[in-house]
């Protein structure tokens, strides 16, 4: 049975119509079908030999039975394979669901069960290859896909449609499936796109599994409405990167402040192999002021903070005609028709500017709902609001600055510490590359501060508790205890594994 949205925007109608901001085609039309290329190592493919493979990738999977609504599901690593599959789905007017290349059977049962796919395609070798009737595509097969006879075209999908289901990546519980209309990413890419002044010059080189929000817009749809290339990992290797983007003139990369960090510390790296790159977008935990003025000293290219979610991909950002400053310091601000709203999180109230609060977000590229209408109906507040779950604070110049999560706030006899407040402090010191700040449980406190440190000489709980003095900080929000590690834990799209930490410091 073909999904459908559960939720509609409150003001979908008004911005859908005819010359409306919301007012574009679906996916297929939108992408462009003569300049963008796609690298997969020695493959490639280009202008009309892409959209002809796209084509006979549509004919195969309507061999197989699919048709326009239908729900396909694959588990693959970054390549053509997967680039393919997506765009033939939305040519087909399918919905794709793509499951992480590093999910285990657990998750693969939990997201494939939500989801109820036609058709589920797996390299052999992962473990969705042992769903039911799962079909196995090894990656590199020049067989793939086989001749399938021409089929009566079809109707192209309307921009309110499904085109995706993604599939978060949380450190516990079931994952939630995630829908996005062929709107909300089309809306999203034209706005990335005039953000960032990409052009068919540009190349993005993504590591980050396309089943991921942010590898499938930065990988597929964003380079496809721009016409500009996509050079494909199969898995992050920092040394392997610096190879690509010199051999490739990489010019955009998105990812987690790991990613760079790894690449700039790896022993071929040097500023003039990676001298082709102009500009980095990084979100996630431990984009911190600290990270962005280093890096960008040591790529030579812009890099700048972003935020975003599965949820609402890339709500914040800046431009490259923005104050410097602003991208050390914010996280931006709301692209397009995006809005901002700062709550308290108790009531819901909208607070004063400058008030630390729960974020929530309307916009085109809010995704219409999880497949738990539960889930859905606790996530979205009156009006079409999406609540995010993050605490933040809006300037009166519009200025976003994300400081934590809602449940990443330590809470130490009764005080509220923000974790990522304690870990900016902790990476402005010379020889720390990464921090994380958890809390673990005490009978008599509640909770205190742990603090994990990956640095390049000894930092122990004295050094943290001189630092923390020595920037100001607030005597309670003092870490009370510090593990240096080799590497913080990370989560499959490249996240640090706070839980992981939480029970670590816990036990």
């Amino acid at each position: 049975m073909p999904l459908r949205p559960t939720v509609v925007h409150a003001k979908a109608s008004q911005y859908a119509r005819p010359g409306g901001p919301w007012d574009v085609p679906a996916l297929d039309e939108a992408l462009d079908r003569a300049t963008v290329h796609v690298v997969d190592g020695d493959r490639r493919l280009e202008g009309g030999a892409l959209s002809e493979a796209i084509d006979a990738v549509v004919d195969w999977l309507r061999e197989l039975g699919a048709a326009p609504g239908d729900v396909i599901s694959w588990q693959l690593p970054n390549g053509l394979e997967t680039y393919l599959l997506f765009r033939a789905c939305w040519r087909l007017g399918a919905v794709a669901a793509a499951v992480h290349r590093s999910a285990g059977p657990a998750d693969i049962a939990a997201a494939l069960a939500q989801a109820h796919p036609r058709i589920v395609v797996s390299d052999p070798t992962l473990p969705a290859a042992a769903w039911p009737g799962a079909i196995g595509l090894t990656p590199g097969d020049t067989q793939w896909p086989p001749p399938a006879p021409r089929r009566a075209p079809v109707a192209p999908p309307r921009p309110e449609d499904l085109a995706v289901v993604v599939f978060t990546s949380g450190s516990s519980g079931q994952p939630k499936a995630v829908m996005h209309t062929h709107r909300a990413l089309v809306c999203k890419a034209r706005g990335m796109i005039a953000v960032h002044e990409l052009t068919p010059d540009d190349v993005v080189l993504m590591p980050a599994p396309l089943a991921h929000v942010s590898g499938l817009q930065n990988g597929v749809f964003v380079p496809g409405a721009a016409g500009m290339g996509t050079v494909l990992m199969a898995k992050w290797d920092p040394e392997a990167a610096i190879g690509l983007i010199e051999r490739e003139r990489v010019t955009f990369m998105v990812g987690p402040p790991t990613f760079f960090v790894a690449m700039i510390e790896a022993p071929g790296f040097s500023v003039e192999r990676v001298a082709s790159l102009r500009l980095v977008s990084s979100g996630g935990s431990g984009v911190t002021p600290a990270f962005v003025e280093s890096a960008s000293a040591a790529l030579g290219a812009r890099v700048k903070r972003t935020y975003g979610s599965t949820e609402a991909p890339t709500t914040t950002t800046s431009g490259p005609h923005d104050p410097p400053e602003r991208d050390r310091a914010t996280d931006g601000q709301a692209m397009g028709e995006t809005e901002l709203r700062i709550t308290e999180p108790a009531s819901g109230d909208e607070v004063p500017a400058g008030t630390v609060g729960e974020l929530w977000v309307r916009g085109p590229e809010v995704f219409v709902g999880y497949l738990d209408q539960a889930a859905t109906d606790a996530a979205f507040a009156p009006g079409g609001w999406y609540r995010t779950g993050d605490l933040a604070f809006v300037d009166g110049d519009g200025w976003l600055t994300i400081t934590g999560r809602i449940k990443d706030i330590v809470i130490r006899g009764g005080e509220n510490i923000s974790a990522a407040e304690i870990e900016a402090v902790l990476e402005t010191h010379p020889s720390i590359s990464q921090a994380a700040a958890v809390g673990y449980p005490d009978d008599r406190m509640g909770q205190r501060v742990c603090a994990y440190v990956v640095a390049s000489e000894p930092f122990d709980l004295a050094a943290c508790r001189r630092w923390m003095e020595e920037r100001g900080v607030t005597r309670f929000k003092w870490p009370e205890r510090v593990e240096q590690v080799d590497a913080l834990p990370l989560l499959a799209a490249g996240k640090v594994d706070r839980a992981a930490l939480e029970r670590a410091a816990s036990s």
